[in-house]
């Protein structure tokens, strides 16, 4: 196992509250990514710098790309679609009392799997929910505290899944409908190094995943073992992405919420260049 402190770099200099959700658009070579409680969509440019930010209505928990052009947002009350013109649309709306949108990924298929959580955090109070491209929903796991972290390995055969207070980062066998089945451990966060959160799948098949208020994004080959960590300025470490023309720039979202005071860098944007080797991610088909 490799560890140490990477050479890592302040993409945007952010006061994020909750940072999450990192994703590179290819199609428009920039980097999205969310502020959850600050009800924020930002964009980044890595060639140009230019930076764009845009408020929503409710709290934002993940935001993706769509193949028609525009994004895609999960939010507090459920899934919305920005059109190109900046025209916002209800694909699905299920408001529930109490809960609130958090991560979400594109399955090989174009659908988007979209978890929510208390805003308690109680106990099997969230879900993990797959949309199609004309709204229909279907509820994979009814029983989640925290959804975070979701990916699928390079040949869509296997599907990594994150709910944080579990501590484990699980695998699923995907079938030949795109369904999941056989749920079990990839790997366990041991006590006192954080909780798993966001997380990205390498072109090798890796899982790297980031530790909320373990300051460190660690990778984990697909038979589970540890081989690199790598540490930050920031504890609570969201999500990761690779990102940049080769997608070999791992870019990584931090909190500012919880320590008082805050670390300088937390709630900004950061980037690990030259750290590894992405793969490009499908847009949600709708």
């Amino acid at each position: 196992m490799r560890a140490g402190r990477p050479a890592y770099e302040v993409a945007v200099r952010a006061e994020a509250a909750l940072g999450e959700g990192p994703t590179w658009d290819p199609v428009t070579g920039r980097l999205l990514w969310i502020d959850v409680l600050g009800s924020r969509v930002h964009t980044y440019n890595p060639a140009s710098g230019r930076r764009t930010v845009r408020r929503t209505e409710q709290h934002v928990g993940a935001v993706k790309p769509r193949a028609g052009g525009g994004l895609v947002l999960n939010l507090r009350d459920g899934i919305a679609l920005l059109d190109p013109d900046g025209g916002l649309r209800w694909l699905h709306r299920e408001p529930v009392p109490g809960r609130r949108a958090n991560d979400a990924a594109v399955a090989p298929d174009g659908s988007l799997w979209a978890g929510t959580m208390r805003y308690d955090e109680a106990p099997g109070g969230g879900t993990l929910t797959r949309y199609a491209a004309d709204g229909t929903a279907e509820v994979v796991l009814g029983d989640v505290t925290v959804s975070n972290g979701t990916g699928w390995s390079p040949d869509g055969r296997l599907m990594y899944y994150v709910d944080s207070p579990t501590r484990r980062i699980d695998v699923f066998d995907v079938t030949d409908s795109g369904t999941v089945t056989g749920r079990r451990p990839l790997a366990v966060v041991e006590e006192g190094a954080g909780f798993p959160d966001g997380l990205c799948v390498d072109a090798d098949g890796c899982v790297w995943v980031a530790l909320w208020d373990g300051a460190a994004v660690r990778r984990y080959t697909p038979s589970g073992d540890l081989d690199r960590v790598l540490t930050l300025p920031v504890p609570r470490v969201t999500a990761c992405a690779f990102g940049g023309p080769g997608l070999t720039d791992l870019y990584v979202t931090t909190a500012r919420v919880g320590p008082h005071p805050p670390p300088p860098l937390a709630g900004s944007l950061l980037v690990l260049p030259d750290t590894g080797r992405g793969s490009v991610q499908p847009a949600f088909a709708g």
